[in-house]
């Protein structure tokens, strides 16, 4: 099965849009999350467990860093680095 990290991509930005951001604007995948107000430690502790259910990847404690988790390009490359896969669309 090829792994459409487009959609993962997509599925995390749909994350953050509809769980952090209020305002409505779009999410540049290489913004800092935590840089610009959108995550804050409770946030990306939110974002691990949307990881761990959503792609099906661990994340370890010491993975749990700014270059895993501070932006959507940042996450996309870390749950491909992992094997994660994209859940099934509804």
């Amino acid at each position: 099965m090829v792994v459409d990290y487009a959609s993962i991509r997509s599925q995390i930005r749909d994350y953050v849009t509809s769980n952090f951001q209020f305002d409505g604007n779009a999410v540049d995948d290489a913004a800092s999350l935590m840089g610009e107000g959108i995550l804050d430690s409770t946030g990306v502790l939110e974002m691990v467990l949307f990881v761990e259910e959503t792609f099906g990847v661990p994340v370890l404690e010491d993975e749990v860093l700014p270059e895993n988790f501070d932006s959507v390009a940042a996450l996309t490359a870390f749950i491909e680095r992992k094997g994660g896969r994209p859940r099934e669309q509804e």
